[in-house]
C-alpha cells in the first residue's frame, strides 16, 4: 500500500464510514503527507470486522481502465469500478441506494444481498439517500424483492435507486461493482437552464433593478417584477436550440470520461521525431467530434478540450479519424511539411498517439535507473 492516499481507499464497518484519521498518517522522509494510507492501520480494521473499499480502480489498474473504458463507449455513459473486501460474517454498509445504476461482480467467496423497492425511483446524482435515511431504514424492514447468494462469477444488476446492503458469509469475500452513471433527461434540463442563464444575462429588461426601497420581505412587493422576470425567461427558453442543449449535454458528459493514459515522455520524444513512415493512430477511448470548417478554421472536439486547426487540415484529419490510424506521410490533403506539422500537433494535443513510442524514453531520463544503480565511489 505504498503511496496509496484516500480517498482512493475506504474503509466501512457495520453501516458506518470509518474516520480516514484512523487508518492514514505520514509515510516517513520524503512523505510527509498525511492522507497516505498505513497497511498496519488497514490491518487491524479488517481484522476487527471493516470492509476495505478500493475506489477509482477504473484509474489505476490496466485491465479495468480498459474494460470500463469500452464499457462506456458501448453504452454511452460514463462508468466506475470500486472493489469491496469484507471479512467473514461482516457488512460494511447498511440498507442504502445508488444514484448510479450497479453491477456486481462476485470475484471471491461469499456474500448474503438483500435487495429491497426503491423509495425514490431514479434518484438524481442531489438526491442522495442520506436525504431519506429514515424512509430508507423503514423500507429495509419489508420483505426484500431479492434475497440471494453471490458466488464467485455471478453478477447482480442494481438499477439506481435500489434499496441494497449485503453480509460477507464464512470467508473473506470480494467482488467489483461496476457504476454505470446515467446521462438523464434531468441533464438536459441543467444544460438548457445554464444556457438560457448565458444568453438571458444579454436582456437588458432582465438586468434591471428592483425600485429603491423595495421589502423583500412582503411576498407582494417583488411580485410584478418577479412575472416580469419569469416572462422574460420563457421567451428565452422558447428561442433556444435544442443542438446547442445537446451539446451542452455532451460536454457535461465527455468531462466525466477519460482516455487511455499517454506516456509523456515517450510520446513527446516521439513528436520530435516524426517521420512519413511513423504511425499515426487515434488515442484509444477518446471521445472526438470534427466539426465542419467556419472560415479558415476547423474544431476538433477531444474529450473536454476543443482545438483550431486550419480548415485545410479538415480531410486529413476526417481521413485519420475514419481509418483509426494512419501514416503520417498518409494523411490526405496535405504536403509533406504539413502533414509532420500536423501529426505533430495532435500528438502533443494527445489527441494522437505514436503505438511505437512505448519502448522510446529521452537519453537524460534513461540515464537515472542506470545512476541509481551505480554504487557510489
Amino acid at each position: 500500500m505504498r503511496g496509496l492516499r484516500t480517498p482512493f481507499l475506504r474503509i466501512a464497518k457495520d453501516g458506518a464510514v470509518v474516520d480516514p484519521s484512523r487508518f492514514t498518517s505520514p509515510q516517513g522522509a520524503g512523505a510527509e503527507v498525511g492522507d497516505q494510507v498505513s497497511s498496519d492501520s488497514v490491518l487491524r480494521l479488517f481484522a476487527e470486522g471493516s470492509t476495505v473499499v478500493l475506489q477509482g480502480l477504473h484509474r489505476l489498474w490496466p485491465p479495468l481502465i480498459d474494460f470500463a473504458g469500452q464499457l462506456a463507449a458501448d453504452l454511452g455513459h460514463p462508468t466506475q469500478v470500486n472493489a469491496y473486501i469484507t471479512p467473514p460474517s461482516s457488512r460494511g454498509f447498511s440498507p442504502h441506494y445508488d444514484v448510479h445504476d450497479v453491477f456486481v461482480l462476485q470475484v471471491a467467496g461469499a456474500k448474503h444481498w438483500t435487495i429491497h423497492e426503491p423509495v425514490l425511483p431514479d434518484p438524481l446524482r442531489s438526491q442522495p439517500w442520506t436525504d431519506r435515511a429514515a424512509e430508507v431504514a423503514a423500507a429495509a424492514q419489508r420483505p426484500p424483492v431479492i434475497d440471494t447468494v453471490l458466488r464467485p462469477g455471478d453478477a447482480l444488476y442494481l438499477p439506481r435507486g435500489y434499496l441494497h446492503s449485503a453480509v460477507a458469509l464464512g470467508e473473506i469475500s470480494a467482488h467489483l461493482t461496476v457504476g454505470v452513471h446515467p446521462v438523464t433527461r434531468w441533464g438536459a434540463v441543467e444544460s438548457a437552464l445554464d444556457l438560457v442563464r448565458t444568453l438571458a444575462a444579454d436582456d437588458p429588461e432582465l438586468r434591471g433593478s428592483l425600485p429603491l426601497g423595495v421589502d423583500l420581505a412582503d411576498p407582494d412587493a417583488a411580485t410584478d417584477d418577479v412575472t416580469a422576470v419569469l416572462a422574460g425567461l420563457r421567451r428565452w427558453l422558447d428561442g433556444v436550440d435544442p443542438a446547442q442543449v445537446a451539446d451542452r449535454l455532451r460536454a457535461r458528459t465527455w468531462n466525466q470520461v477519460r482516455p487511455q493514459p499517454v506516456a509523456p515522455l515517450a510520446q513527446s520524444a516521439a513528436a520530435a521525431a516524426l517521420d512519413g513512415d511513423t504511425v499515426l493512430r487515434v488515442r484509444p477511448l477518446l471521445r472526438v467530434q470534427l466539426r465542419a470548417a467556419v472560415g479558415d478554421r476547423v474544431t476538433l472536439v477531444a474529450g473536454r478540450r476543443s482545438v483550431e486547426l486550419p480548415a485545410a487540415h479538415r480531410p486529413a484529419l476526417a481521413g485519420l479519424l475514419a481509418a483509426g490510424e494512419l501514416k503520417v506521410g498518409d494523411l490526405p490533403g496535405l504536403d509533406r511539411d504539413e502533414q509532420l506539422a500536423l501529426a505533430r500537433r495532435l500528438v502533443t494535443e494527445a489527441v494522437a498517439i505514436v503505438p511505437e513510442a512505448v519502448a522510446i524514453v529521452p537519453e537524460a531520463v534513461a540515464i537515472v535507473p542506470e545512476a541509481v544503480a551505480r554504487p557510489p565511489r
